[in-house]
C-alpha cells in the first residue's frame, strides 16, 4: 500500500528487547523520514528512544495488546485502514515525558514515555505479566492480575515531591506527600474501559499530569476505579488530579517492600525516580481531525 502511494518503504522485524530501539536508529542513518512502530505501546516506546529530539516522523499502527497512543490518535480501525489514514495524516511537535530511575543493578537510567508513567501498584502490575499469557489472553490478564494486586497488595506508601513551581497538593510553593501510587498521564485517552482517566492530559501539554493516590484503602482504590468505568470519576483528598512540570519520588525511611517504576507499560526499575516534559520534542504523525 505504501508503495502503490509511491512511498519508498522498508520492513523491519524486531526479535527481542530493544531490538526496535536499534532499528529506528538504522533507518535514521539510512536517511528515512518516517518510521512507523507495528506493534503496541511496548514496542512504539522502543522506537521513541531513538526519535525524540530528531525531525524524523513517527507513526502508529496498532498491532499489539495495548494500545493506547493508537486510541489517542483515534487510531482504532484495521491496519491496512489506519495505514491508509497515516497517508494524510501531519506531522506535528508534541512534548514527551522523560523518566529518570535505577534499574534492577542499581545503575541510573531514563527512558522517554508517550502515554503514562508509574510508579506504585501499576508497576507492579506491568511486572507480573507473563509475556506468553499476555499473547494468549490479551487484555483478560490484565483484570485478572489488576484483582491479584488488588487483593492482596499492602499498597506501601512513599514520598513525591513537587517543584515550588508546581501547581497542585494545595498551594504551588512546593510540597512532599506520601502516596501508594502516583501514574503520570501524558495522553488524553487511552481508548477500552479506562477511557479519560486524567483529565487535561495531552500530548500538547507543557506540563504532567498526576494521579495522587494519597491512600492505602482497597476500597478507595475499587470506588476510583469503578467510577473511571462509568465515566463519573472524581478527584478529592485521597485521590488528588495534579498538574506540574516535574515531580520526585523516594521511598519513605525505613521502608524495604520494593517499588516497581514502568513507562508505557515497560517495567524499568525502581526509584530514586524524576519524571518531568521534554517540550515539542518529538514529530508525531497525527490524522486529520485528532485532537490528542
Amino acid at each position: 500500500m505504501l508503495t502503490d502511494a509511491g512511498i519508498a518503504a522498508e520492513a523491519f522485524v524486531t526479535d527481542g528487547a530493544g531490538s526496535a530501539t536499534a532499528q529506528a536508529r538504522e533507518a535514521m542513518r539510512r536517511g528515512c523520514d518516517t518510521i512507523l512502530a507495528c506493534g503496541g505501546d511496548g514496542t512504539v516506546h522502543e522506537v521513541l528512544q531513538s526519535l525524540v529530539g530528531s525531525d524524523v516522523a513517527l507513526g502508529v499502527i496498532p498491532l499489539g495488546t495495548a494500545n493506547a497512543l493508537a486510541a489517542d490518535l483515534g487510531l482504532t480501525a484495521s491496519p491496512a485502514k489506519v495505514v491508509r489514514t497515516l497517508l494524510d495524516a501531519v506531522p506535528a511537535r508534541v512534548s514527551v515525558g522523560r523518566i529518570h530511575f535505577h534499574d534492577k543493578d542499581g545503575n541510573p537510567g531514563a527512558r522517554y514515555f508517550t502515554v503514562a508513567a508509574g510508579v506504585g501498584a501499576d508497576a507492579l502490575l506491568m511486572s507480573r505479566l507473563d509475556a506468553r499469557l499476555k499473547r494468549r489472553l490479551g487484555y483478560v490478564l490484565y483484570l485478572i492480575e489488576a484483582f491479584r494486586i488488588w487483593a492482596t497488595h499492602s499498597f506501601p506508601l512513599f514520598e513525591a515531591a513537587l517543584p515550588a513551581n508546581g501547581n497542585g497538593f494545595g498551594d504551588g510553593k512546593g510540597r512532599v506527600v506520601e502516596v501508594s501510587q502516583l501514574l503520570v498521564v501524558r495522553v488524553r485517552s487511552f481508548g477500552g474501559v479506562l477511557r479519560y482517566l486524567a483529565p487535561g492530559a495531552s500530548l500538547r501539554n507543557g506540563n504532567l499530569s498526576m494521579l495522587a493516590f494519597k491512600t492505602r484503602s482497597r476500597f478507595r482504590y475499587m470506588l476510583f476505579l469503578l467510577a473511571v468505568i462509568a465515566g463519573r470519576h472524581t478527584f478529592a483528598r485521597e485521590v488528588e488530579l495534579v498538574e506540574s512540570p516535574s515531580v520526585e519520588c523516594r521511598a519513605r525511611r525505613g521502608c524495604n517492600e520494593p517499588l516497581f517504576v514502568e513507562a508505557d507499560g515497560e517495567v524499568l526499575g525502581s526509584m530514586p525516580v524524576r519524571i518531568e516534559v521534554v517540550p515539542h520534542s518529538l514529530n508525531l504523525l497525527i490524522p486529520r481531525g485528532a485532537q490528542p
